[in-house]
């Protein structure tokens, strides 16, 4: 590193391996989650981040001290980047360097090319990034390496063309013996040897070549030294200077990361569109100077093609995107609600590199994150079956180099406004492009051998690409068919042919030739999948609707698939294959649904399914938990599934729920609309584990209030007194304290009503929580010991730790550490006798224990704890824990005097409590992070702090807290101080205890 002229020197191994990172990414965000496996090739402690953190502010200090004053490193969600802004990084300058001598050189201003080259290679001053360790750095090392190499090969090519040839050949020779295995490196230095006369050594250094590479890689010679050996040989007068040889500039090296793309899979048999692929192309005219987002639609009526040209094209020109290629379908002409656009994001963030804990609840701050991360990213993106220009809008990138590809059966008037370099819309297929298709899926000999019937069969299908593929499918699966036979199936079908000539029924009776025949069993299960307003599916979900086994359901699905009436995903994080109908697919598997299957046959079939999602995930729940504990089932009967199938399908219980999040959240609407009311509370009830560890507090909200209008409007008392708790849970979650606390009201009176000891007793846990926050602390004493003795009884271990766990923390606020320590052992001991499913608990033990060692202070063993507790919570993914125990490590630091170590870790608990839209700890921290900045006297930033905390708690209703951040703010208004000059002044150290100790 050189800072104003002179060398300095970074220190410490993870420090030089963590800026080197930032510097191979300048201006683009390293993920904290890449820092970590970099840092420790794969095996990180439980405390990596906090020393990654640590590690930054380090450099940081070092940057400042070196006389830089902006900030270089700078925090960017979900990790850090290099501001490059005022200052040069020798590998980005290596490659304009090297850019600017291609064109050069390409334009044949040899004499610019040359010395572009030398200016380019002056700039290594040894092995890149040496004596720095990890597998990506390494990587990259070579891949800078074989860089410089094709450069150096590149400047040699020019400097022969210029006729230097006597000059280059000392470095040439010196190079090929560093590099014995180049051969371009030794035909430069063949020819340069040829060229000044010096004819034996240029054969001498073929056979050395010829020597080295049958030794080592058993290979002759490549062809282009051969062509030059025997052209030396002969004295070809090509070889003289005044016939100049060009050679082709390096192409650019491959990445050394994968590129996500979620692209599905290009269009089997694509013909024609030979003009609209010309006008896509427009998109990415100008690479490398566009800096605008390009935006295109293509438009056409149903089952003409557009998503088939948009992946045809998006494939072509996948490369020339290096930052990834992003596909959603829309769903905008599906026959209910479109896709989310929350979810589409989700999706998608998670793609750009995103955790799934960093994702915000509101879409107004994922669209935020979205588009910042987009700004200095190139990536393509497909947005398929749009409907409106508002269901878009959110995904469109606001700058950048990135590219949109739309597909609609609308204008969408509203792109007016951005620039489309193309607008395509699509009609039918060319003659000659539809009988090409048909030649492709059917196979060429077949169609030349009957062209007349061939063409018939065209016209047939109105030369509608989905058509045309239906029917070639029908005739490949069939050799024993002629094309004849198949013209005349479709003649013979009169209202068939009327429909093919009408606006979009043509695709309706192309679905009709393949579903007509199915087997009956396949094309019973193709009518009740069209049922179901899940996604996708897996076979499962097939059996259950068959009432069948899954390997069976299985082998009917992949007919399915085979006859292009279904679309495979692949596999999901479960191990299980994924299936999709395309939407005009679906609504025509419900159409015939409705004409040919009795209405109790459609409830049966549903019912199987919905009981069977219930049956998974209240087992998911209970693996999670160590048993049935925390929730209130209802008395749906659940649908038996074989234990060994449950056991691969929940090896870890929140994939499953990660992968059909989507899935239950549907069914719970569907169940809800069906008036299936115990079902749809009982599952959303069930599905707490996922809503609470992976923060989906939206869809937790949205699952609530629709059970909940089910259940009132059948007078279900006991599902009305559920989601009412859970409610109150999710208001308790965003510390909406007094929107959480009626709600427990509402729905512990519900409970009441019923007799139910069990809801009685979570819900009374809960307002006692609302109680502890607002100061009540008797009251939530009594609450919880009541509480308490109801989940001995009933044999909720997990809900029974919980409350001793916040009795705990009450006997903190007394100022009862003793009492804490018991009470949090108790807690523990409980805990850990769940086994397996206790981790949840066991964290919250563990947190309020290490409270408790803290205001005892016993900070060794209170700092440990807090490290357990940030084990813990990472494995369970558990974001809104790990900015809890972080702040505890903090806290723990301050308590030690060592403020500057509290920061570090402070602050990265602040970033994490910001992205999971937890006010309360987010608070803590401010809180936290004011007295550690008045410790350090940088008193600012410690009033910005407090203030920002004062503010937060007043929001969540919470006046202990606000009492605690004005004594914070008093104290530091009477810091003493002593004056050191006009407008200074310097703490007096010594002169104030710590602060109170903080809680969760």
């Amino acid at each position: 590193m050189i800072v104003g002229g002179r060398s300095t020197t970074v220190g410490g191994a993870r420090q030089r391996t963590i800026l080197s990172l930032l510097i191979l990414n300048p201006g683009r965000i390293v993920p904290m989650d890449t820092l970590v496996e970099v840092v420790w090739n794969g095996r990180p402690p439980t405390t990596a981040r906090t020393q990654v953190a640590i590690c930054i502010a380090a450099l940081r200090k070092k940057f400042k001290a070196e006389g830089v004053a902006e900030d270089i490193v700078i925090t960017a969600h979900p990790g850090y980047l290099l501001n490059t802004e005022g200052h040069e990084v020798d590998s980005v300058e290596f490659t304009k360097l090297v850019g600017a001598a291609q064109q050069a050189a390409k334009e044949q201003r040899l004499d610019e090319a040359a010395q572009f080259y030398q200016s380019a290679l002056d700039l290594w001053r040894g092995p890149a990034l040496d004596g720095v360790t990890g597998q990506l750095v390494e990587e990259e090392a070579r891949r800078l390496e074989e860089l410089r190499l094709n450069a150096y090969d590149d400047h040699t090519a020019v400097q022969l063309e210029l006729g230097n040839h006597q000059a280059t050949i000392p470095e040439l020779a010196a190079v090929v013996r560093e590099q014995p295995l180049r051969e371009r490196t030794r035909y430069h230095l063949m020819l340069a040897e040829y060229r000044s006369g010096r004819r034996a050594d240029a054969m001498a250094t073929f056979r050395d070549a010829r020597r080295q590479l049958v030794e080592e890689l058993g290979l002759e010679p490549g062809p282009d030294l051969q062509e030059l050996h025997d052209a030396i040989l002969r004295d070809d007068p090509a070889l003289t200077p005044a016939a100049r040889i060009s050679f082709v500039a390096p192409k650019h090296q491959p990445r050394t990361t994968a590129v996500h793309s979620s692209l599905p899979p290009d269009i089997p048999g694509f013909v024609g569109r030979v003009h609209e692929l010309a006008a896509l192309s427009t998109l990415v005219a100008g690479e490398g100077t566009r800096q605008a987002v390009s935006v295109s639609l293509i438009t056409g009526a149903a089952g003409v093609g557009k998503t088939g040209l948009a992946l045809h094209w998006a494939h072509r020109v996948g490369d020339q995107f290096p930052d990834g290629r992003l596909f959603a379908d829309l769903q905008g002409y599906e026959s209910g609600d479109t896709l989310p656009i929350s979810d589409v994001l989700s999706r998608f963030l998670r793609s750009l590199g995103v955790s799934s804990q960093q994702i915000p609840t509101e879409l107004e701050e994922r669209c935020f994150l979205y588009r910042n991360i987009l700004a200095d990213r190139r990536v393509l993106l497909v947005l398929d079956n749009v409907r409106t220009y508002a269901q878009m809008q959110p995904l469109l990138p606001s700058a950048g180099e990135s590219c949109v590809l739309v597909t609609s059966r609308e204008q969408l008037e509203g792109l007016v406004a951005w620039p489309a370099e193309a607008r395509v819309h699509l009609g039918p297929l060319p003659g000659p492009d539809a009988m090409e298709l048909l030649g492709k899926i059917v196979g060429t000999a077949r169609i030349s051998a009957a062209p007349a019937e061939s063409a018939r069969l065209v016209e047939l299908c109105d030369k509608l690409p989905l058509a045309l593929r239906i029917a070639a499918a029908r005739l490949a699966s069939k050799p024993h068919w002629t094309v004849r036979h198949l013209a005349n199936r479709l003649d013979d079908e009169r209202r068939r042919l009327d429909e093919l000539s009408q606006g979009e029924s043509q695709v309706r009776v192309s679905f009709e030739l393949s579903y007509r025949h199915l087997p009956d069993d396949a094309a019973r299960l193709y009518r009740l999948l069209g049922l179901l307003d899940i996604p996708d599916f897996t076979a499962w979900v097939g059996a259950a609707l068959l009432d069948t086994d899954v390997l069976d359901a299985e082998g009917l699905i992949e007919y399915l698939v085979d006859a292009q009436l279904l679309v495979a995903l692949g596999t999901d994080a479960t191990g299980c294959l994924r299936y999709r109908f395309q939407n005009l697919l679906r609504l025509y598997a419900r159409e015939r649904a409705h004409d040919e299957t009795p209405c109790d046959e459609h409830r049966a079939a549903l019912d199987r399914v919905f009981r069977t999602f219930l049956t998974i995930t209240e087992e998911a729940h209970r693996r999670d938990y160590g048993g049935d504990f925390t929730v209130i089932h209802s008395d749906v009967p659940r649908r038996t599934v074989d234990p060994a199938f449950l056991d691969d399908l929940l090896a870890v219980s929140l994939d499953w729920f990660e992968a059909e999040r989507l899935n239950l959240l549907a069914v719970i609407e569907q169940a809800a609309r069906a008036g299936m009311d115990d079902l749809a509370w009982d599952l959303t009830a069930s599905m707490v584990t996922l809503f609470e560890t992976r923060n989906y507090v939206e869809n937790w909200r949205v699952c609530c209030e629709r059970a909940l209008a089910a259940a009132r409007e059948a007078g279900n008392t006991r599902g009305q007194a559920a989601m009412l708790h859970d409610l109150g849970a999710v208001e308790l979650r965003l510390r909406r304290i007094d929107m959480a606390a009626d709600r427990f009201h509402d729905a512990l009176r519900l409970y009441e009503a019923t007799d139910d000891e069990h809801g009685q007793a979570l819900t009374r846990r809960n307002i006692a929580i609302t109680d502890r926050i607002r100061g009540d602390l008797d009251s939530a004493m009594t609450g919880l010991e009541t509480a308490r003795a109801t989940f001995r009884t009933v044999g909720d271990h997990s809900s029974e730790a919980h409350a001793l766990n916040n009795m705990a923390q009450i006997a903190l606020d007394r100022g009862q550490p003793d009492s804490a320590v018991r009470l949090a052992l108790e807690s523990i001991r409980i805990s850990q006798s769940i086994g397996a499913g206790g981790e949840r608990g066991l964290a919250q033990g563990s947190h309020r224990l290490a409270r408790a060692y803290l205001a005892q202070g016993q900070l060794v063993l209170a700092e440990e704890t807090f490290l357990e507790v940030v084990r813990i919570v990472k494995e369970k993914s558990d974001q809104v824990g790990l900015a809890y125990a972080l702040l505890g490590v903090g806290e723990t630091s301050l308590a030690a005097n060592a403020p500057q170590q509290a920061d570090a870790v402070l602050n990265e608990a602040l970033e994490i409590s910001r992205r999971i839209d937890s006010p309360l700890v987010e608070g803590q921290i401010n809180l936290a992070l004011g007295e550690s900045c008045r410790r350090q006297g940088r008193y600012s930033a410690s009033r910005t702090h407090l203030l920002a905390a004062q503010q937060i708690f007043t929001s969540v209703g919470s006046p202990p807290w606000q009492e605690r951040a004005l004594l914070e703010l008093d104290a530091l208004d009477s810091e003493p101080v002593v004056q050191s000059g006009p407008g200074h002044r310097i703490s007096v150290p010594g002169q104030r205890a710590p602060a109170s100790l903080h809680k969760r």
